[in-house]
């Protein structure tokens, strides 16, 4: 059985594909990348001179993230409140104000087991912008009835929400102001602080830099419509309800030649039930919504702690104390991020601005400096972590996320992509957190950096240096989404940089600026050089990279400044990192397996090439030697069953990058390449799993990874995403005991879901 596309989808290929070819041969002869370097892929350089000035390097402030900021779940529903506003045509979103005012009430209407089936708002206008009558609109896009139906939904409840409308790009209208855990009045955030700002996000345009064009609606699509980037901060022990609202075009070509306007957001790697995983095949369309409900419980919880007496295992509760919670604290995630997922079309959406990042806070990492600090009395949780003090949880005085992501814009600045790229779609401009070289204020003490790779295809390989090029030291501490056994320095016996970072992986380090002067200037450094979009092609020589001489891949060298702005108007109270080096604490050691499972334990194996391949989807996966097939949501390539223990290989072909994510667990690495796994994967737990033959990678790894608390139809695909959407993604369940359900497939279209039959391969 082959995957089926509704007739919106079907006519959106088609009109991406002639938008794209048409965009491209109108676009004006631009300078081209050096030979034998084709960044941006297929394209013209991205210029940097508009009227006649030329955007110069570093002369930028980084934005910082921007909270959605949590509500408690009213408790009754809302007799005043109106649906998501309906656009004034087919090719936009509605109104900036009004999707303000919308956010801006309490959720409703209020959130239910199954999926609301109730007419949507906007079934009048998608009705003329179709031409056509629709049987049923329903408001909510989640599939409906019990296949999708929320798990264990009254044993944990939501008790937060937010709400996001993705829409096209628009002025912030400082509508989450209030929403800001530091108000504006607390840490470097208040007057006196680095990063007040004026005490407002609001007049912040989506620009890449106040020298480049502001971008049109249909070029980039965020959560909100607006900038900065966006950020979750939650709590263990604190279940979120996630409603997002999809207002983007009805009209599937206005997109400025790329991405796709269904949606299905995945919380890249949370413990969450599949029917809030963000199944690729669960899409929503313009007009309705969806909700995620994400338990934010620990993983073991039904085995593991089940008292909840571990002081370890916790949450912060608001009030200077610890509320304890069942689960395995060794499974204490960090740092994450979520992203589209839709199906073929993931790589043009998250491209497009369908991203924001997460951070968990817990016992062990609350976010908050000198509070029962572990490093000074082992029994206490809290790992005092760089961040700051004013917040009992939370603090982001000097903890900062990082979203670095490769882009390209065409000669009038819109932001630009290559649908037809079926290798890997490679920009020449690298951003941070959606900003051009830009450069971040810093006090003269430690800082917690959460990286993500955000790049749709590129790696990347890091290193800190001072302005004469002298490497910094820095310390790795979480590796993904988690904090490792013990912290890893650099330089170090295998590695004086960060090892490549792969597409959504996470690395989190720690950097002490305390010994800089003010008005020491610092740059993070990209060393990893791509000639195309099959991977990275050599890892560029310090040196070199730094080179002003330098002249193949646009995206090495600088991409970041930090400016020492002098001492913290407080002291520094956050751990030494070199003290839970090896050999000394351990930070959160890694939960184990014994002999007796990994002995007796399911093995697959998963190769990831061109197998059976065709020109339309050439990428395959083949599960345990058998044939290489491309993406069918209706296929079930293995079904593990809840409460066990597998151990699944990953293999990789010849010339080729695949960092393979596998969804809902962590795995554990026994062996990469048949040897040992590094120091800054030896006490890690993984989520991707980087495959090549270039360096820092092995084509085979082999890891341990369990089931638990919940069941379903997750995922395990390339992130390189535009392999996944050409079509290297396939279907993993997790069944109960002795079951052989088939979870059936579910079919979206304008009219809601209906389900077609699912199938395991054989």
């Amino acid at each position: 059985m082959k995957r089926t596309l509704n007739f919106a989808t079907k006519s959106l290929v088609a009109t991406t594909s002639a938008l794209a070819l048409s965009l491209a041969a109108a676009s004006p002869v631009l300078a081209q990348a050096a030979p034998g370097f084709n960044v941006p892929t297929d394209s013209p350089a991205s210029p940097l001179t508009f009227n006649n000035v030329t955007v110069q390097p570093f002369t930028a402030e980084m934005l910082l993230f921007e909270e959605f900021g949590t509500k408690a779940i009213p408790a009754s529903t809302c007799t005043t409140c109106t649906p998501l506003p309906v656009p004034a045509d087919c090719t936009s979103s509605p109104a900036g104000a009004q999707i303000d005012a919308f956010m801006n009430q309490q959720l409703w209407p209020i959130a239910s087991r199954t999926a609301n089936q109730s007419t949507g708002p906007w079934k009048a206008k998608i009705e003329g912008c179709l031409n056509t009558t629709l049987a049923t609109s329903p408001i909510e896009g989640r599939p409906s009835g019990e296949w999708f139906a929320h798990q264990r939904s009254t044993e944990f409840p939501a008790k937060a929400y937010f709400q996001t409308v993705s829409a096209g790009a628009r002025a912030n209208g400082g509508a989450r102001n209030s929403l800001q855990r530091h108000h504006w009045a607390v840490g470097e955030f208040k007057p006196s602080g680095l990063y007040y700002k004026g005490g407002t996000n609001s007049g912040t345009q989506v620009r890449f830099h106040p020298g480049l064009p502001v971008q049109d609606a249909n070029s980039v699509w965020t959560f909100d419509g607006t900038m900065p980037p966006k950020l979750l901060m939650a709590r263990y022990g604190e279940p979120i309800l996630f409603r997002h609202y999809n207002g983007l075009p009805i009209d599937v070509a206005a997109n400025n030649g790329f991405g796709m306007h269904t949606l299905s957001t995945h919380e890249h790697n949370g413990h969450n039930p599949a029917e809030s995983d963000g199944y690729t095949a669960a899409y929503f369309f313009p007009g309705q919504f969806y909700d995620y409900r994400w338990p934010m419980v620990l993983a073991g919880r039904d085995s593991i702690n089940t008292a909840a007496t571990d002081p370890k295992a916790g949450m912060p509760n608001g009030a200077g104390g610890t509320t304890l919670i069942p689960g395995d604290y060794r499974e204490t995630m960090s740092t994450h991020w979520f992203h589209d997922h839709m199906l073929d079309f993931t790589a043009q959406n998250v491209y497009k601005g369908s991203a924001a990042m997460m951070n968990y806070y817990s016992a062990v990492d609350r976010g908050k400096e000198g509070f029962q600090c572990n490093y000074t009395n082992a029994a206490n949780a809290n790992l005092c972590l760089p961040s700051g003090t004013a917040l009992d949880w939370g603090n982001r005085d000097y903890d900062v996320n990082l979203l670095i992501a490769d882009k390209a814009w065409d000669a009038t600045g819109q932001m630009f992509f290559k649908p037809l790229n079926k290798d890997g779609f490679l920009g020449d401009r690298v951003l941070v957190n959606w900003s051009y070289k830009p450069y971040f204020n810093v006090r003269a003490r430690r800082y917690r950096f959460r990286i993500l790779n955000g790049a749709v295809s590129r790696y990347f390989k890091f290193a800190l240096v001072t302005a004469a090029g002298t490497r910094v030291p820095f310390h790795m501490v979480a590796n993904d989404g988690n904090i490792m056994q013990n912290a890893v320095p650099f330089p170090n016996a295998q590695s004086q940089d960060l090892p490549q970072q792969g597409i959504a992986e996470r690395y989190d380090i720690v950097v002490n600026f305390a010994p800089f002067a003010a008005g020491t200037k610092l740059y993070l450094v990209n060393l990893l050089e791509h000639r195309n979009g099959a991977g990275p092609s050599a890892e560029v020589p310090l040196a070199t990279a730094l080179s002003a001489n330098y002249a193949g891949d646009p995206a090495v060298g600088r991409i970041m400044e930090f400016r020492v702005a002098g001492a913290p108007p407080t002291p520094d109270l956050s751990m030494n990192p070199a003290q839970y080096e090896v050999g000394g604490k351990t930070m959160i050691p890694r939960p184990t397996f014994t002999a007796a499972e990994l002995a007796t334990a399911r093995r697959r194996t998963f190769q990831f090439s061109k197998n059976n391949g065709t020109d339309a989807h050439p990428w395959t996966i083949a599960t345990d030697g058998g044939q290489g097939f491309d993406m069918d949501p209706h296929r079930i390539s293995a079904a593990p069953t809840k409460g066990t223990v597998e151990i699944w290989t990953l293999k990789g072909g010849t010339g080729w990058a695949h960092p393979v994510h596998v969804h809902f667990e962590e795995g554990q690495i026994l062996t990469r390449g048949g040897a040992a796994p590094p120091l800054w994967e030896a006490g890690a737990r993984k989520d991707v799993y980087r495959l090549s033959t270039f360096p820092d990678s092995t084509n085979d790894v082999t890891f341990a990874i369990r089931f638990r608390e919940f069941m379903g139809s997750y995922m395990e695909h390339c992130h390189n995403t535009q392999h996944e959407d050409n079509a290297m993604l396939l279907r993993w369940d997790i069944r109960n005991p002795g079951s052989a359900v088939a979870i059936p497939t579910p079919k979206q279209t304008w009219e809601g879901t209906f389900y077609e039959p699912s199938f395991a391969i054989q």
